[in-house]
């Protein structure tokens, strides 16, 4: 092939000289969605890989979090969609029904009118019309980052088919009896007016205060401590400890309750610290769970002083105030009476807030549905114990087990508009009837349906098979149900996944819902800090994106992605990230321009130089770690490996290698453009699934192919050069040292100065043009006077320096900075060797020492062998 003819068909590129995301990105999304490479055949013969999206609310927008966990699921995605799976990435949302309802109750208000003032369907229209207008930003963000889901199988939690999954599973485990209806303390939020599950409760400091109160009198008497004394109103008892000699004579007994004019036992349990505090307790089962359990053990009755909106509704002196003025106005009282032993203000300790409104949480007895967990929590932690289910990393096996193993009954109702509407009917004689989807509810004078709401974690909980079809068995369900794996945070392994796997199991006949669970970590500032708006420290990513593209977005993050690991991530790593995509871009660019090509087959390996067989080699084992790192969700190491691999290998050392090749032409030259096209095309390949736009750009115009989303992922094919890769390894070392040198005798990057090398007894005779190239190093010709010379690697490189420095001006400088480094080291080992300064000074101020001598030590060894090295007089 000749010097014209070198350039295949493809290897003429039309690339800008800069690489523009903004103009690259969105068209070519449009185009993969398109052409349907997204989109997933439950018909056919390919093996299946299914992951579904963790479903973000309806109400919601892109947050880091999200980007983080889709990078992850996109990439994995797109690396098993290359390896000839039949690959559904499940898209969809969730209701969110607070979140939703609250977004929409919002709106009214703006009106003038409540959700009341519409009545319960007009309500819910509303936020149907809500949903199809406003809703579901997301999506198109979605397709910002690159999200490769199946854009035609999108579902909500609250569509037609999802329904009727939710309906019956709530009949078949109501009919086994592990659905039923009861009185129990739950998280009430006084604003929304509805219970809430733990994971929507957010706990955090505040200052309150702790009072201690003396109920009865004389030797009859006992004190208690509490920060909710407006509860004392409904106290039924007071308990200690069974071994508490302390109270031994009043168990069994009763005292006055202050305030009320009651007589209330005094019991014993040993739930009971008596270590902490007084060791008594206040007992109020109708507004604390630990209270309530202690309530039905000893038979205590449940008496409710509060109402839904947190106002006092026991009759007296505080009856109609707010929970919080009920509080001081009750201290106030009980001081009056002289009750008050001890006051503790402010008093930290931690308190519930609603995650939605940020009200402080009532616990509250309350008649709600519930769901028996105890069998499906057993086969949840057995699935994972018998090993049909990985839970990676290993190490949050023991947090999974201490949730599933110690599951309570779970509230599943919420006193909501928007949602799964319960679907049990009451009659007016009692009856209850739950109703299936193909059944019909009872009707006539007297009948109604419970107007509670399911919570939204039991119909997501639905998600990895109602999204298939499910209850219906449809080629979609045989194909990709159970899931392959699960890609989320460690933070609602509790809640999402436990609940994902005990319906799973249950209703998909003991097949858990996923082979393996991923956990990672959340996402963080770069101090490590929690991000959040209070804070002033979250970041929308689409800002990012805008700004260096979403190449650039998505590989900071898989960067930082280490199993189950929170993720810190700043501004300056996202531009380090869209630095790399723009030397993937100048390099392809380059090697293009020099011819690089995927035409015909790779030379043999006896026709290759070693510079050729090294990366060859290289790339391959490059491949095999990305593979491990890959099966293993280590996404930190398979990213870090890529890039250095990228930028270092490829771009930095083979590509400079090989410019003194592609000037001098030949065999030589026709053989590395076809290597630089296989590396280069191996290296988009496998950079892809992370970086998708950037590589799917430079690929096709390398290898006129048709799209990397469906190209062929690379294998490794086994080739290995030891002797190649040593040989480049000193060819690196030697350049690498004389640069050194170089820099440490201030001669600037591109200042040339003559050399001569003695390459004998080593083989890197080959590589002097390339070496003399990289190093800007002249021929030694007449009048050569070696000033320096530098014995690497069993070669040596003689230098003249005499016109390329001031050698006395930089002597001086030399001699000057020695003398600093010498006194330095003589003030630090005065003061190490001072017995009186080492017994009073902290061990903090002695370590800084022993490295300040360190520190000079190595500064004299340099500076005294660059003076060596100076040109004599």
């Amino acid at each position: 092939m000749t010097e014209n003819t070198q350039q295949s068909k493809h290897s003429a590129p039309e690339l800008p000289t800069q690489y523009t995301p903004a103009d690259v990105e969105g068209p070519l999304y449009e185009r993969w969605v398109e052409r349907g490479y997204f989109e997933a055949d439950e018909k056919s013969d390919k093996p299946p890989y299914t992951i579904v999206i963790p479903p973000p609310n309806v109400t919601g927008s892109l947050h880091l979090g999200h980007a983080f966990e889709h990078t992850l699921i996109d990439a994995l995605t797109r690396r098993k969609r290359m390896q000839g799976y039949e690959t559904l990435w499940q898209p969809g949302m969730d209701h969110a029904g607070i979140a939703t309802q609250n977004v929409v109750e919002r709106e009214l208000a703006k009106e003038g009118v409540s959700r009341h003032d519409l009545g319960r369907e007009a309500f819910v229209e509303r936020v149907w019309q809500w949903k199809n207008e406003s809703g579901g930003q997301i999506s198109g963000q979605m397709r910002r980052l690159g999200d490769g889901v199946a854009w035609s199988r999108e579902r909500f939690t609250m569509d037609e088919g999802l329904s009727k999954a939710v309906q019956t599973i709530f009949k078949r485990l109501y009919d086994d009896e592990l659905i039923y209806r009861a009185e129990r303390i739950i998280n009430w939020c006084p604003r929304c007016l509805t219970a809430i599950s733990d994971i929507e409760v957010e706990y955090q400091d505040d200052d309150g205060e702790l009072v201690s109160i003396r109920y009865g009198e004389g030797d009859a008497s006992i004190v208690v401590a509490t920060t909710r004394a407006e509860t004392m109103l409904g106290d039924t008892a007071v308990a200690v400890h069974p071994d508490d000699e302390r109270y031994a004579h009043l168990v069994g007994t009763e005292i006055e309750l202050p305030l009320t004019g009651r007589r209330i036992p005094v019991v014993a349990d040993e739930h009971v610290d008596p270590e902490f505090g007084t060791g008594a307790v206040k007992v109020t089962p109708a507004h604390d769970p630990n209270d309530f359990e202690i309530g039905r053990r000893h038979g205590l009755a449940n008496l409710a002083v509060l109402d839904e909106r947190g106002v006092i509704t026991a009759h007296g002196p505080f009856q109609g105030l707010d929970r919080f003025e009920a509080r001081s106005a009750i201290v106030g009282a009980l001081r009056a009476e002289g009750r008050i032993v001890a006051e503790k203000r402010p008093y930290t300790h931690s308190v519930g807030h609603c995650s939605r409104c940020k009200t402080t949480i009532e616990p509250r007895l309350s008649m709600q549905w519930w769901v028996k967990v105890g069998p499906l929590a057993q086969a949840a932690g057995d699935a994972v114990r018998d090993g049909k289910v990985a839970i990676h990393p290993k190490e949050m096996e023991s947090r999974y087990f201490g949730w599933v193993d110690n599951l309570h009954d779970w509230c599943i109702s919420r006193q909501l508009w928007w949602g799964h509407r319960i679907p049990v009917w009451y009659g007016p004689n009692g009856e209850v009837v739950c109703v299936g989807p193909d059944e019909e509810p009872p009707s006539g004078a007297g009948w109604h349906q419970d107007t509670d709401v399911l919570d939204t974690w039991f119909s997501s909980g639905l998600w990895p098979f109602s999204t298939l079809g499910w209850p219906e068995r449809t080629p979609s369900v045989e194909k990709f149900y159970p899931n392959s794996v699960l890609v989320t945070g460690y933070d609602i392994l509790f809640f999402w996944v436990a609940r994902m796997m005990m319906f799973g199991l249950y209703a998909m006949d003991g097949t858990p819902p996923f082979h393996t669970i991923a956990l990672h970590g959340m996402v963080r500032d770069q101090f490590g800090k929690k991000m959040s708006k209070s804070f002033g420290n979250a970041v929308n990513p689409l800002d990012w994106m805008d700004a260096y593209g979403s190449d650039a977005v998505r590989f900071t993050l898989a960067r930082g992605a280490n199993p189950g690991v929170d993720v810190p991530i700043g501004e300056e790593w996202v531009q380090g990230s869209r630095n790399f995509a723009n030397k993937i871009w100048n390099a392809t660019r380059f090697a293009l321009m020099n011819g690089a090509t995927v035409e015909g087959e790779l030379p043999p390996a006896e026709a290759l130089s070693a510079t050729d067989r090294w990366i060859l080699s290289r790339l391959n084992s490059v491949v095999a770690e990305v593979d491990e790192y890959y099966d293993d969700y280590q996404f930190a190491k398979l990213s870090d490996t890529l890039f250095h691999f990228a930028w270092d290998e490829v771009f930095d050392w083979y590509v400079e290698l090989s410019k003194t090749t592609f000037m001098a032409g030949g065999p030589a030259a026709d053989a590395s453009r076809r290597v630089l096209g296989e590396v280069l095309d191996v290296t988009l390949r496998l950079l892809h699934p992370i970086v998708p736009f950037v590589t799917e750009t430079l690929w096709t115009t390398l290898t006129g192919g048709e799209s990397l989303v469906i190209a062929e992922w690379p294998a490794d094919s086994g080739f290995r050069d030891a002797a190649a890769e040593q040989e480049i390894e000193t060819v690196q070392q030697v350049v690498t040292e004389v640069r050194r040198f170089r820099s440490d005798q201030g001669l600037q990057p591109g200042q040339k100065v003559p050399a001569r090398l003695d390459l004998s007894g080593t083989a890197l005779a080959p590589h002097e043009a390339a070496m003399r190239a990289l190093l800007r190093l002249q021929p030694a010709g007449d009048g050569f006077h070696a000033t320096a010379s530098l014995p690497i690697a069993g070669a040596t490189v003689a230098l003249d320096l005499s016109g390329a420095i001031d050698v006395e001006a930089e002597r001086k400088r030399l001699t000057k900075d020695l003398a600093a480094a010498e006194k330095e080291k003589a003030q630090a080992t005065a003061k190490l060797g001072n017995e009186a300064f080492l017994a009073k000074a902290p061990e903090k101020v002695v370590d800084k020492i022993r490295g300040r001598l360190g520190t000079a030590e190595a500064d004299i060894e340099r500076i005294t062998a660059q003076l060596a090295a100076l040109p004599q007089a």
